[in-house]
């Protein structure tokens, strides 16, 4: 709103709401907010690099000018989106889903690409946890815990962690892998991030209910 008092030039006043910032009394500024801008680099990242042109290499990498570029490609706001945009990203997000090293961004996790992302094999905590809707839990019993369309079979630190992975769409029950005997059995498990660890698969024989 702009408003002019008598002998002062003429004020603009501007109000914020969330990520974006609007200005009365000149063109609004608007930006993309932090959860679209995660979507759409997970999206590129785990799911349909190709879409945006991207290529990966072995580990998930793409340098971070290509992204930008893709993503300015889109129009309208995504034409703002920069480096800085990309550091707030990972500054808000309340779970760690992206890495940026070296002028370079990945996906830590989730990825349903054609190829297999490489990740080093890591020791993990005493005991992991996956969440699974209740119907499951026979499957569980004979044929173990199996990725089911991505890379990995998810796993995570605590029954929090692990019920939240669900969303709200399904009710979860907890179980959890033995990860040390299973790794002393030959499963393969790697380190997303602090909460998250990855498995190629976990046996039935090692997976028990929670109490």
């Amino acid at each position: 709103m702009t408003t002019t008092a008598p002998g002062k030039a003429a004020e603009t006043s501007t109000l914020s709401y969330g990520p974006c910032r609007v200005a009365f009394g000149r063109v609004p500024v608007v930006t993309v907010g932090d959860v679209d801008l995660s979507r759409a680099a997970s999206h590129a990242f785990r799911h349909e690099p190709w879409v945006y042109e991207l290529e990966l290499d072995e580990e998930g990498w793409v340098p971070v000018d290509q992204l930008l570029a893709a993503l300015n490609e889109k129009g309208g706001a995504w034409r703002s989106v920069g480096r800085p945009a990309l550091r707030q990203m990972l500054r808000s997000a309340t779970k760690r889903r992206h890495e940026l090293r070296d002028d370079r961004i990945r996906a830590l996790y989730g990825h349903s690409v054609p190829g297999r992302i490489q990740r080093e094999e890591a020791a993990p905590p005493g005991l992991l946890f996956h969440g699974t809707a209740p119907e499951t839990w026979r499957q569980l019993q004979i044929n173990g815990l199996l990725p089911m369309g991505r890379q990995f079979v998810h796993l995570s630190v605590d029954r929090e962690t692990a019920a939240s992975v669900g969303g709200e769409r399904v009710p979860i029950r907890s179980f959890f892998p033995l990860a040390p005997a299973a790794v002393l059995s030959g499963a393969k498990v790697y380190q997303g991030n602090e909460l998250v660890w990855l498995a190629d698969a976990v046996s039935a024989q090692f997976i028990l209910p929670t109490t």
